[in-house]
């Protein structure tokens, strides 16, 4: 990957982020790919990144539980995510589990999380606590 690449993936994960703040308040829609009839965890991360110029082939027809982490996993770094452990950078994808046998996924910023909150019924910001900095992520890794 050269360098100008990089910084271009880079910047795909800010512009997502940024583009994921345009989303605040859309209602919460399980399997929802459009925000002005609802979003999900997934469906709001693949908003960001096509609102941000890159979009991303999402899994279809999940279960709200009962998917195992492997399957999760392998969705996310299909779409061209890889698994970081550096410091979080705006536009990394966070995966936590609120559940037995649920997933949920946030996009990071500097020091905020943006989700689809299923409780609250719609798409919300809020600050980075220690389960999201905790959280398994990955980065954008490739373009186009």
């Amino acid at each position: 990957m050269t360098c100008s690449r990089a910084i271009r993936v880079d910047d795909a994960g800010a512009r997502a982020f940024a583009a994921a703040r345009t989303l605040l308040g859309a209602p919460f829609r399980m399997q929802g790919r459009d925000a002005p009839t609802g979003l999900d965890c997934v469906g709001l991360v693949e908003a960001a990144y096509r609102i941000a110029g890159r979009p991303l082939i999402a899994p279809r027809g999940y279960p709200l539980r009962g998917w195992g982490a492997a399957r999760v996993v392998g969705a996310i770094e299909a779409a061209g995510f890889a698994a970081m452990s550096d410091a979080p950078r705006a536009g990394d994808v966070a995966l936590i589990a609120p559940g037995a046998g649920q997933w949920h996924l946030g996009l990071i910023g500097p020091d905020r999380v943006i989700h689809a909150h299923a409780g609250l019924r719609r798409v919300v910001e809020a600050p980075l606590d220690d389960r999201w900095r905790r959280a398994a992520r990955w980065r954008l890794t490739t373009w186009g």
